[in-house]
């Protein structure tokens, strides 16, 4: 009688063992897929901004011949102080205010 309870005890353990480790399998598929999603969003939203970026200083490129309000200041005033350091050349003017 023992030995008929251990065995059913143990089956029913190991049932419940397997099904937990279904469920964490099932789990981490899903979280896998979300991942996935979010990452190929954050690549077109990087692809995108990359896009915008070389357009806009291509805009400033062009624009910066043309603009009399640049005339007299110094580069560190237009492009900062670590111009050229950590960045590609996208400067912003600073207007007096």
């Amino acid at each position: 009688m023992r030995k008929v309870m251990r065995r059913e005890k143990n089956r029913i353990a190991a049932q419940k063992s397997r099904m937990r480790q279904t469920q964490k399998a099932d789990s981490l598929h899903l979280e896998s897929e979300s991942l996935e999603k979010e990452n190929a969003a954050l690549r077109k939203e990087v692809k995108r901004l990359t896009e915008e970026a070389k357009y806009l200083s291509t805009v400033l490129s062009n624009h910066e011949p043309l603009c009399t309000g640049l005339s007299g200041a110094s580069p560190e005033l237009l492009y900062g102080a670590h111009h050229g350091a950590f960045h590609q050349h996208i400067s912003v003017p600073h207007y007096p205010l």
